[in-house]
């Protein structure tokens, strides 16, 4: 039996070093294929505590049929609203650059004294400079108001058959403050 060469020796490290560079090449671009890309979460920050919110509901658009129907892929609802204590401090929202480059609206809900008369507000994107990344929301805007919760909703643009414009929330995130 004869000794192989170096040339032998060297090309046979060579093919198996080939073929663990392809083998972890395939593991590599499988995991990166099957990898989720995370839902977005708000930061809420409030008197001195911030707390991370996830989606109330969250889905994803699947495309839109010649029809102008638009299909949603299957939606996650988590139903979770997230508390949090203003204590008549600002209620402060940090938006991730995915929320934020997206047609949004923001339902602020605010009660009277009374304590059962609530009074709606709706921001949108449109009342916001395009891309801003954070929103002050005042717990007290005057003395009669108290917030008791608001919902960052993103939004499609819509037409009834009467020819209505109006807006179908696909992702929402929902805070409670009273």
């Amino acid at each position: 039996m004869t000794k192989p060469s170096t040339r032998t020796i060297v090309a046979l490290a060579a093919a198996g070093v080939l073929v663990v560079i392809v083998a972890v090449a395939a593991v590599v671009t499988v995991a990166v294929r099957n990898a989720t890309t995370p839902v977005p979460a708000l930061t809420v920050y409030a008197h001195g505590k911030s707390v991370t919110v996830p989606p109330y509901k969250y889905c994803t658009v699947a495309g839109i049929a010649d029809s102008g129907q638009v299909h949603m892929n299957p939606c996650q609802q988590s139903d979770i609203t997230v508390p949090v204590q203003p204590a008549g401090n600002p209620v402060q929202i940090s938006l991730p650059k995915k929320i934020a480059d997206a047609p949004w609206v923001m339902v602020r809900e605010y009660v009277l004294p009374d304590n059962r008369t609530v009074v709606r507000d709706v921001k949108t994107y449109l009342d916001f400079e395009p891309g801003t990344l954070a929103l002050t929301v005042p717990s007290q805007p005057t003395r009669n108001l108290r917030l008791v919760g608001l919902e960052l909703q993103l939004v499609l643009p819509a037409r009834d058959t009467l020819g209505h414009e109006f807006f179908v929330p696909y992702q929402a995130w929902s805070v409670k403050t009273a």
